[in-house]
């Protein structure tokens, strides 16, 4: 069973394609083991129904990359990161930890 990566954003974000990036470069030599799904947040509906926690979100197999539940109220918003972006390699970590798990 492949692992489900879901990247969460809306175009009024600028980290979004930073993101992106990292999360591109993270799954390099992965792709037999992943599906990769974009999903682009447009509206306070949208936000609702993935129950946004911001832009740019990464959740593996429905869990938030750095384990941020579920917000309350969920709305079209920047996410900030206190260490800033995650990089290529904490997202490859994460990644990987969650594929040995499951095998």
């Amino acid at each position: 069973m492949k692992l489900k990566l879901e990247f969460q954003y809306f175009e009024g974000c600028p980290n979004h394609i930073k993101m992106w990036d990292n999360i591109t470069e993270a799954i390099k030599g992965l792709v037999d083991k992943i599906e990769l799904e974009k999903v682009l947040v447009e509206d306070e509906v949208a936000a609702m129904q993935v129950k946004f926690r911001g832009s740019p979100t990464l959740l593996i197999n429905g869990e938030d990359l750095l384990g941020m539940p579920v917000p309350e109220e969920p709305s079209l918003a920047c996410r900030y990161y206190p260490k800033g972006i995650p990089t290529s390699e904490e997202i490859r970590k994460a990644i990987l930890q969650k594929i040995n798990k499951e095998n």
